[in-house]
């Protein structure tokens, strides 16, 4: 695990596949349990350590993860999230070539309590959020074709079910349509987040190193 920043309010992390972030089963690989552990060995902490989730990643999906260390971070940090302010950018490796260059794509989405998946359906409805995303082609790599996007809205997997309904569905993920396997997880990668301090209210910006097994050409 890779500790790309902390102090005494946040703690940010470089996810790594197949671990997560809230809600793990005991055989499975728990990020908030992780954090829990070191933050006491680090610190010599009796008893319960305070470790506030105020953003997901999928389980399959790496990069940038930040967690509250306290309740009053937690708080302000959560709130941003809610106002969709950070700026979040994402790196993909997909199975086929989008169609534009450069777009945004905007979809209805769903996601019923009896469903796995994320599902796009052709107009409004009651149950569905308006999902909204930018991204760039960047060009053919070793693994695929490479995307960068920019998440405007935060909706549960939106941007595997986003892109497979463009006909791009990411490396590695199977459940939203790809063929190809991939080495981890799936080609998804939180690279960057751009967030506001939530004590010192400064703006900070957290890049991830990609895991050794992607391939990607700068």
């Amino acid at each position: 695990m890779q500790v790309l920043f902390e102090d005494n309010h946040l703690l940010v992390l470089n996810k790594p596949a197949d671990w997560i972030v809230q809600g793990a089963t005991p055989e499975q690989n728990s990020l908030i349990v992780w954090a829990g552990d070191y933050l006491r060995k680090k610190y010599n902490k009796p008893g319960n350590v305070f470790v506030g989730v105020v953003s997901r990643l999928d389980s399959p999906v790496t990069g940038v993860l930040p967690l509250a260390r306290t309740s009053k971070g937690a708080s302000r940090l959560s709130e941003q999230f809610r106002n969709q302010s950070p700026n979040k950018v994402y790196w993909a490796i997909v199975e086929n070539k989008p169609r534009e260059r450069e777009a945004r794509l905007e979809h209805h989405l769903v996601r019923l309590e009896s469903d796995t998946k994320t599902r796009v359906v052709p107009t409004a409805n009651g149950s569905s959020k308006l999902s909204i995303l930018e991204y760039r082609y960047l060009g053919q790599g070793v693994q695929g074709h490479q995307v960068q996007i920019k998440l405007i809205t935060g909706r549960k997997h939106q941007i595997r079910a986003q892109l497979q309904a463009i006909g791009c569905p990411i490396v590695g993920d199977k459940k939203y349509g790809a063929s190809n396997t991939f080495p981890a997880g799936i080609a998804l990668h939180c690279r960057q987040l751009d967030i506001s301090h939530p004590t010192l209210k400064t703006n900070m910006e957290f890049i991830a190193p990609t895991p050794s097994y992607w391939q990607w050409s700068e």
